[in-house]
């Protein structure tokens, strides 16, 4: 994996994508176990450290959670969720919440700017902040609340799954953190096979019958796959979308309405160039003799 990423996909962009298909590369994946998460919160650290990000204050709401959700500045947020259970238990639901790098990206189909959002070939989306504008139509477009705003800078800012590192063969900073060996990063047949294999031992040697692996296919799958103790409840982990889409107002924003915005173009160029072989060009003294009899009609 080693090497300069590929293209696959451009926001905002017209043109054909420089060195499509020139070069093959897997499509790579995050796998999150939330079974064996023990929110340690390493993964947070080793990612603001990495991206140099600034240390920001935390904010307490009765939770060991961190923040709220994730920010501009805090792109990996470890999210604490207590799942009452038939018993009268409670279960402690942890889950790792970032960009999910969607192989049919939202964000990427919102964004107008052109070149301001990249889809990769091994399937991360990355923002490039110099050409962004700022519009945050890319908030619209993605079902799982992650892309933020900065206010200072005007741009946007998410969780580039450390494509510095990938593009050279290393694995993300928050993988190389984590001590129980719930983050895994590979290949996304390898990481889906793992997730599969896991999910069966679950179901079979212990009480979550329901285990499953998250890869929504609303979204054409994603880069980022999780280990649900119970896969038919994703809500339950934070407000994990149980069927995210891309909402209908951005497919038809750039496919139907465009295509209807591009009609009027070309009828409204047509018109003139009908018009103007019908009755030739407008000269300025027509012009001025219609004022000068308007504005002796004025008078009288």
């Amino acid at each position: 994996m080693s090497g300069t990423l590929r293209i696959q996909a451009i926001s905002g962009h017209a043109g054909p994508v420089p060195g499509q298909g020139t070069q093959r590369q897997p499509q790579v994946a995050k796998l999150i176990d939330t079974t064996t998460c023990i929110g340690c919160k390493a993964c947070e650290v080793a990612c603001l450290e990495w991206n140099d990000l600034p240390f920001r204050e935390t904010v307490f709401q009765n939770t060991y959670q961190t923040m709220p959700e994730t920010a501009w500045n805090y792109w990996n947020l470890i999210k604490f969720n207590e799942h009452p259970q038939p018993d009268g238990g409670m279960m402690w639901l942890m889950r790792k919440d970032q960009c999910m790098h969607c192989a049919d990206p939202g964000c990427l189909a919102a964004c107008p700017a052109d070149n301001a959002i990249v889809q990769y070939q091994n399937g991360i989306v990355d923002f490039q902040q110099e050409y962004c504008i700022g519009c945050q139509y890319c908030v619209t477009g993605c079902p799982f609340n992650i892309p933020k705003f900065n206010p200072n800078t005007k741009k946007m800012f998410k969780c580039t799954l450390c494509t510095d590192r990938v593009s050279q063969g290393l694995e993300p900073a928050c993988i190389k953190a984590c001590p129980t060996g719930c983050l895994h990063f590979g290949t996304k047949d390898d990481m889906k096979e793992l997730a599969e294999s896991r999910a069966l031992q679950l179901r079979q040697h212990t009480a979550h019958n329901n285990a499953g692996v998250y890869d929504p296919a609303g979204v054409g799958g994603t880069s980022v796959i999780y280990v649900l103790h119970d896969i038919a409840n994703p809500e339950a982990y934070g407000g994990l979308p149980k069927d995210p889409r891309v909402p209908w107002s951005v497919r038809f924003w750039k496919r139907p309405l465009k295509w209807l915005g591009n009609l009027a173009v070309i009828g409204g160029l047509l018109g003139v160039t009908m018009h103007y072989l019908r009755f030739g060009p407008k000269h300025v003294n027509d012009v001025a003799d219609a004022k000068d009899v308007k504005a002796v009609k004025d008078e009288a």
